[in-house]
């Protein structure tokens, strides 16, 4: 699962560095999910400065609901294939970083380092534990875990750490806001590089976080959030699809299904990359 033989240490301290710069610069960050080595090809191809990958889509990919339920060796070897094929800056989605404990925390952090990746994002919602998001003081600790095990690797991991207030609805509507301002501020201050909201959709919402927190925002992007430029505006530091890009990709199989069963014609495969480009597109991957 390792890629470190293959990427010397400097070199990965040198990469997440150059990611985290990203996060400052004038122009919102860009990163359209990915789940496999083909999809992180034409994301790459397509000339995005970064690669992020979608706990969900890879989970989908092999099999697994999302929500914690693939093993994190197998999420970590995805990421591992993914980071040997691109030349770009790579950062996983690891969930809540596969067990309740901060120790937990750390293990997968440097799971991450040793995939090959330099970011990582870490959410608070702990999947089927009965309560919808880690108690505050728990996931600080594992914000911490996080950090002193990249320290430790001498590795700079870029930490996107996410609460899922908006996402799962917790709580009070009317309190909603002040929970989640609470959570991100906290996570600011014990060492996240950027902090992340997603199931906000709403600019007066999203200019409000901006300048409430004074730091690098996340925000999960779709249909019906504010365009690109409208985002970079409201001082967006960074922007993601999540899953949404597998999720279209399987909506645009099912089309093709259907087609084929119901007319028996293909015009849904239109525009489909030609096959000898995707050949070429990963053996270029494999030399790197």
């Amino acid at each position: 699962m390792t890629n470190l033989a293959r990427q010397n240490p400097e070199q990965q301290k040198k990469s997440a560095e150059r990611f985290l710069a990203m996060h400052s610069a004038n122009e919102a960050l860009l990163l359209p999910n990915v789940w496999d080595v083909a999809s992180a090809r034409i994301v790459e191809e397509s000339g995005f400065d970064a690669i992020a990958t979608t706990s969900a889509g890879v989970a989908f990919s092999l099999g697994y609901p999302d929500g914690q339920k693939i093993p994190m060796q197998e999420m970590l070897a995805a990421v591992a294939r993914i980071a040997r094929a691109v030349k770009v800056p790579v950062t996983a989605d690891v969930e809540s970083g596969y067990g309740n404990r901060p120790e937990d925390a750390a293990t997968t952090a440097r799971a991450v380092i040793a995939a090959g990746a330099v970011g990582m994002n870490l959410e608070d919602a702990p999947g089927n534990s009965g309560h919808p998001l880690v108690d505050l003081p728990l996931q600080l600790e594992k914000i911490h875990a996080v950090r002193e095990a990249s320290s430790s690797l001498g590795v700079p991991l870029v930490l996107n750490a996410r609460t899922d207030v908006y996402l799962l609805q917790v709580g009070d509507p009317a309190k909603r806001y002040d929970e989640a301002v609470r959570r991100l501020r906290a996570f600011r201050d014990a060492g996240a590089d950027c902090v992340f909201l997603p199931g906000v959709r709403d600019a007066q919402t999203i200019g409000r976080v901006v300048a409430d927190l004074q730091c690098p925002l996340n925000i999960l992007a779709g249909p019906g959030s504010p365009p690109v430029p409208e985002l970079r505006k409201l001082g967006v530091a960074r922007v993601s699809l999540g899953s949404g890009p597998a999720r279209a990709a399987l909506g645009l199989l099912r089309r093709v299904a259907d087609e084929l069963k119901t007319t028996g014609t293909y015009t849904m495969m239109e525009g489909a990359p030609p096959h000898d480009e995707i050949n070429r597109m990963l053996e270029r991957g494999q030399e790197r």
